[in-house]
């Protein structure tokens, strides 16, 4: 089986790059990414020559059709992800999730490849806080961010796309993922490498707001299970039961990494920061047999911190400037 992994070095990508390589020795790679300041090739080093990388942008079309063409299946990551990148500028947000997944799509249709679309919870909005409620296949959709409102529209072109022109494609919405060669500049990287070059972490506001989080390798052993067991034009939710409010993670952060619990500093809010999101992944666990391997969060959050520690050569000289961004917006 040929591959097209599209932002294959970014985190969640490369990840699903290697767990395939590891996983999935039949498997042919290729990745198509944008190398944007979110995407490396250091992190798809260790693949060696067992990856083609081209690099381009999805709303190439004429270099997607061809990648496309030469494919049997399309895996979808590429995207904008940052929320507060996309609260200062929207317009990338609008070019690559959307106008990007419309080009994809297209090169799917003209010639016939399956597509699958790996989508975010975020697309949803938002939960209060002592609401018992999670996100289902049946939410609404209800954006609050130039970034979540433009993977919501990429998720609409496909479930047309799906229905209009009858393409063989699925959707996936996971909840916040965390592992290795993620930007340092997102929450749990950020406060990690602090710590190992000597900064507090910095928590928004007063670390109510709470995500559901989920281990990089049992989001993308979860792509694998629809991709080898979805049903043609279903979509699915995934977590791993992993609510924290971000207050915890930290101090949990600190826990793992010897520090006390209350060594860190308390920084500007995000505008519109949602409350809360929580997945019920019911779904996936009872039509596709799939199960997380991490079964605690601090398993898994003792995972990353090692190999952060392991790998200061990948994210150290990123550092100084993502730090230098975050403190002219205070935060």
């Amino acid at each position: 089986m040929h591959l097209l992994v599209t932002g294959g070095c970014g985190f969640i990508g490369s990840n699903f790059v290697h767990y395939t390589l590891g996983h999935r020795p039949e498997c042919r790679i290729t990745v198509l990414d944008a190398l944007t300041y979110a995407g490396s090739k250091d992190s798809l080093a260790a693949a060696g020559d067992r990856v083609e990388l081209v690099v381009g942008r999805i709303e190439d079309a004429a270099l997607v059709d061809r990648l496309v063409q030469a494919s049997d299946l399309v895996v979808h990551f590429a995207a904008e992800s940052h929320n507060d990148n996309s609260i200062a500028n929207p317009l990338p947000f609008v070019t690559t999730n959307l106008v990007g997944t419309f080009t994809l799509l297209e090169a799917v249709r003209k010639h016939g490849r399956r597509f699958h679309h790996v989508s975010t919870d975020e697309v949803f909005g938002d939960l209060e806080l002592d609401d018992p409620e999670r996100f289902r296949e049946t939410t609404p959709y209800n954006p609050s961010s130039p970034y979540s409102a433009t993977k919501a529209g990429s998720d609409l072109l496909v479930k047309a796309w799906v229905r209009t022109f009858r393409i063989q494609a699925t959707i996936s919405n996971c909840s916040n993922n965390y592992g290795p060669y993620q930007h340092i500049e997102k929450f749990i990287p950020r406060q990690i490498t602090n710590i190992l070059s000597g900064r507090k972490p910095k928590l928004y506001g007063a670390g109510a707001n709470v995500r559901d989080w989920i281990h990089v390798d049992d989001h993308n052993s979860a792509v694998w299970a629809i991709l080898d067991h979805g049903q043609p034009g279903g979509y699915y939710m995934i977590g791993a039961d992993g609510e924290q409010n971000n207050k915890a993670v930290i101090e949990l952060i600190l826990a793992l990494m010897d520090k006390p619990s209350d060594w860190y500093e308390h920084v500007n809010d995000r505008p519109g920061h949602d409350l809360r999101y929580a997945i019920d992944a019911g779904k996936i666990r009872r039509e596709l047999g799939w199960t997380p391997r991490y079964t605690t969060f601090r398993d898994g959050l003792a995972a990353t911190i090692a190999w952060y520690r392991d790998n200061a050569h990948w994210w150290r000289p990123l550092k100084e400037a993502v730090e230098a961004r975050y403190a002219k917006q205070g935060q």
